[in-house]
């Protein structure tokens, strides 16, 4: 289709649907890639509103000749979800569920609907849908659907084709068919030629198909094969990725919730040892049985989100774990379950008390919280996996073949030689107990040796896979990496069925070519992310980026660390990514940055694309809450390259008057706090705040932060002379706007026995600065001319020993983060360790304080940074330190404000939508008497403007309860 014909079709989308329609490069390229190896940019993307929305895209398409591809989370590792087509995210607005029978245990939902959220609305009625994905938090249940996906729990539970009834589908003719069993009303015409299909191929089927329960590759079509019941003609359309029809209405089959389960995590000395007892342990009838190795232990304990949970449950240095879980209703049942998995273990050799090939054991895991956070720690495997800082990474082709237990020790050991003949290694995890291991070999995809190794590796692996009889695709699905080997896999005349099958449902290919069969080659490098002509120029960045390979000092291979998998479409717990829970656009997560910042820098979106326009635009809702940086396993830190984008951005269009205004009030704000009256005009004459939105875009709605006369005096000291000293670092705004908070933790510090200081750089009256306001602008020589006045103010007292304790969690936090990052060499380490937050200093020093009970409620807010630098257990540990209090965190993302985003005219609405997810309806709900507490500047505003209420920083509350509370003369 040309350029124009494109155009012409794009503008007939948009005249027929009412959701989004886009056809822009950045918007296309968001959707070019999924969790695979491959890329493809789609002819358009449309975001349908209505299932009407989507019979007309399917409609139009068919009418130009052009292909059509569903999608719900883009999370597949195969590439099923990438094509030369229009991209249809069902995700947005289709994701209801529509009717749900209690009594029945079924319920009908649209196709968009994810996993997590519709088990959060099935959990009151005591039901889930037991097919728990590791990708749960973003996979919808279409896409599911699509990949006959399976789970942990499948041992128990099956696959998605043992828990789907029904679905409801529009053909790609336009019409609508049921799919159920078979001979009920609505199901289409050409049924009865694939049941004739079924009787035809009995034998070949029986014969061909892997009897392994992990089998996912090719159609379903052993569902159509004559048992003496009805078929589900539902089954063909699992499993089909896309290929056959839209599903419009899927009909699940639900299952009791399991109260309480138990868990033993086995310890071994050999992988191959593992393997070995997997067959034994089964026989116990876990629910699950997954493997974690060596390499996974290691990685997660370098991520600081999975660190504390690996150092609970792992013992010694195992060189793989087997996690088992029993979830029988009957508790004393699992204990009894749990008892033999020791009797298991123990009688085939292994014990703690045992050296060498023998050591060995079962760790109880019985804490529902540590169950929860050691099951976060196997789902995110593949993104642990992918967190090795280098240009090769563990690629998905052979990653979930599938054999008997009894043959999976031989089959891994076979594996593990192939791998070893190339010259590489696999790292493995996942589901012991069916014998599909999620295995990937860690190759480089721009290096065309590697291509060829990967082609190899293949090749020998799907004939060892063959010697077993098992499946070469078992949870993955077939996609472009899979698909040429189902002939091979399955043979000639059973691809003739299943090309009769694509033939009945889609005769002119409208629905997602290429993908099982007619597929293309799985080393087609023109189909790669990577492909041959894929090169990043070298580029001059203003941060420093040496952690990773790659164009412009390791930027290139920063962003890379992407991969797609998804995590940051999570719509609860934790943080990530809050720009997303608000609009369920891609443009504003941390994924769809990525990819539009490696297009950008590869050359793929036109020149100059980093600091253009539509980059901004991309950029615009990233609010630098820091939660990738802990939450995305593979550590990407959308925040500080939001800052990078920001630097080039001003290197090429300077800055605007808001900018301005954010980037120096360091500078300025001791000036204006000697005239707060002027300062504070334009909340106090009627019309300024207009005007102000007018001239810098600063919204009306909101008051700005109010300047006083009562700053806080820098340069001062407090408490005993001869006591030990400590830095307290007064930040711009508790400086110039809430200097109580910092009289607060002068007064607890002092109260203490600690000498405390806040050093002026020599020969300045103006207080040290983090440089924080000027990262957010781009300027980041400025910022760095603030961090070397603050280290030359500092250093000189921390390395007499002092710590740096500051209130503002974004503040101090840079001394720890992007201080490391300037270019500054050693002397920005020697601060960065010792910067610590104010609770944790007090409660690292718990012993030097005393302090007075105070029967109160407390409603706490974690700021955004806290929780990326997994600091927020030190505020509730300060707060337990009085006697009385009663604590309660709101489970919140960010509070919306982000320092001047809440500001912002054009982005003052998703602020506050930000604010509505959880925090501002749970302050509301608090009773009256209760403390609302909160460390950020930013968030307490946002408390006060959308809530009413008056938030305190944990200083003044500790400072209410200091027994002692002896005055300094700071002030």
């Amino acid at each position: 289709m040309t350029t124009l014909a494109l155009s012409s079709f794009t503008r007939r989308l948009r005249d027929s649907v009412e959701g989004e329609v886009m056809d822009d490069a950045f918007s296309r390229g968001r959707y070019a890639t999924d969790a695979s190896i491959y890329q493809i940019m789609p002819r358009a993307v449309v975001v349908p509103r209505t299932c009407d929305d989507v019979r007309n895209v399917i409609s139009l398409a068919r009418e130009e000749g052009v292909s059509v591809l569903p999608r719900g989370g883009g999370t597949s590792q195969c590439g099923q979800t990438v094509n030369d087509a229009v991209v249809i995210d069902c995700s947005k607005h289709l994701n209801r569920l529509i009717e749900l029978d209690v009594e029945a245990g079924t319920c009908v939902v649209e196709p968009g609907i994810v996993l997590d959220e519709l088990n959060r609305q099935l959990k009151p009625h005591g039901l889930w849908y037991p097919i728990d994905v590791s990708t749960a938090s973003r996979a919808t249940i279409g896409g599911m659907a699509g990949n006959n996906s399976c789970g942990g729990r499948s041992l128990r539970y099956g696959m998605m084709r043992d828990n789907v009834l029904a679905i409801d589908a529009f053909l790609a003719d336009g019409s609508t068919a049921r799919f159920a069993e078979a001979g009920v009303a609505g199901e289409p015409g050409f049924v009865a030629d694939l049941l004739a299909l079924g009787a035809r191929e009995q034998a070949e089927i029986a014969d061909r198909f892997p009897k392994v329960m992990r089998r996912v590759g090719g159609y379903n079509i052993d569902a159509l094969v004559p048992n003496g019941t009805p078929a589900n003609l539902s089954s063909l359309l699992v499993g089909s990725e896309g290929t056959l029809a839209w599903s419009d209405k899927i009909t699940l089959k639900l299952s009791p919730l399991p109260v309480r389960k138990a868990m033993g995590v086995c310890h071994f000395p050999t992988f191959h040892a593992a393997m070995d007892v997997a067959q034994h342990i089964v026989k116990l009838d876990p629910v699950a049985v997954e493997l974690v190795d060596r390499t996974m232990i290691e990685l997660a304990r370098g991520i600081d989100i999975f660190r504390p949970t690996i150092e609970k449950v792992v013992k010694g240095e195992p060189d793989a774990l087997l996690l088992v879980d029993f979830a029988e209703d009957d508790w004393d049942e699992n204990l009894r379950r749990l008892k033999q998995l020791h009797e298991v273990v123990g009688d085939l050799g292994f014990d703690w008390s045992r050296s060498g090939g023998h050591f060995g054991g079962v760790i109880e895991v019985n804490e529902p919280g540590l169950q929860t956070d050691l099951a976060e720690v196997r789902k995110s495997g593949l993104n642990i996996m992918m967190s090795m800082k280098q240009e090769g990474k563990p690629v998905s082709f052979v990653e979930d073949c599938a054999v008997e237990l009894q043959d999976l020790a031989a089959y891994t050991a076979g594996l593990t030689e192939i791998f070893s003949k190339h010259g590489t290694r696999g790292t493995w995890y996942a589901h012991a107990s069916v014998g599909c291991l999620h295995v990937r070999p860690v190759l480089n995809m721009r290096l065309e040796h590697d291509v060829k190794t990967m082609r190899a590796i293949a090749e020998e692996a799907f004939d060892l896979v063959r010697k077993y009889k098992g499946s070469h695709s078992g949870e993955h699905g077939d996609g472009i990496v899979r698909s040429e080997f189902n002939e091979k896999m399955f043979g000639a005349r059973m691809m003739a069925s299943f090309r009769q099958v694509k033939q009945a449902f889609d005769p002119d290919g409208v629905f997602n070519p290429g993908k099982i069969v007619d597929a293309p080659k799985m080393d087609d490098r023109s189909l790669f992310r990577f492909n041959q002509d894929y090169a990043v120029p070298e580029m001059a960045t203003a941060l420093d980026w040496s952690q990773w390979p790659g164009a412009g000092g390791g930027f290139q291979g920063a962003i890379e660390m992407c991969n797609n998998n998804g995590a940051c479409r999570k719509l609860a717990g934790g943080a990530m990514c809050p720009s997303y829970r608000v609009t369920r656009d891609e443009v504003h997560l941390t994924r769809g940055r990525a990819n539009s910042l490696r297009l950008a820098i590869s050359g793929q979106l036109g020149p100059d694309a980093l600091a253009s326009d539509a980059m901004m635009e991309t950029m615009k809702l990233c609010v630098g809450c820091k939660a990738c940086q802990r939450e995305c396993p593979t550590g990407v830190d959308m925040a500080r390259m939001k800052v990078e984008v920001a630097a080039a951005r001003v290197a090429k269009a300077g800055l605007s008057l808001r900018d301005r205004l954010v980037a120096h009030m360091p500078r300025y704000a001791p000036w204006l706090a000697r005239i707060p009256w002027l300062a504070n005009a334009r909340d106090t004459v009627p019309g300024l705040a207009g005007l102000s939105e007018t001239i810098a875009g600063l919204s009306s709605k909101r008051r700005l932060p109010k300047w006083r006369t009562d700053s806080y005096r820098h340069g001062n000291s407090a408490g005993p002379a001869d006591g030990p000293p400590v830095i307290l670092f007064g930040d711009t705004f508790n400086t110039w706007f809430d200097s109580e908070n910092l009289r607060a933790a002068r007064n607890v510090l002092a109260a203490g026995g600690f000498n405390v200081v806040s050093p002026l750089p020599e020969g300045s009256s103006r207080p040290p600065c983090c440089g924080r306001t000027y990262l957010a602008s781009g300027l980041v020589d400025e910022a760095r001319a603030e961090a070397k006045r603050l280290i030359a103010a500092y250093l000189p007292l921390v390395r007499a020993g002092a710590k740096i304790v500051g209130l503002e969690p974004s503040c101090l936090l840079t001394l720890r983060d992007e201080l490391t990052a300037m270019k500054l060499g050693a002397e920005a380490q020697e601060i960065a360790v010792a910067a610590m937050m104010f609770e944790e200093f007090v409660v690292a020093n718990a012993d030097r304080f005393e302090f007075a009970s105070l029967e109160r409620k407390v409603l706490l807010h974690g700021h955004c940074h806290q929780k990326a630098h997994n600091v927020m257990s030190s505020v509730t540990d300060a707060l337990k330190l009085v006697p009385g209090l009663k604590v309660e965190m709101v489970e919140s993302s960010c509070c919306g404000m982000a320092g001047a985003f809440g500001y912002q005219a054009e982005t003052y609405e998703v602020s506050k939508a930000m604010g509505e997810l959880s925090l501002l309806p749970s302050v509301r709900a608090a009773e009256s008497d209760t403390l609302i507490v909160a460390d950020g500047t930013s968030c307490r505003h946002q408390i006060a403007d959308g809530a009413h209420r008056d938030a305190v920083h944990v200083a003044r509350v500790l400072e209410m309860a200091v027994a002692d509370n002896r005055e300094g003369t700071g002030s």
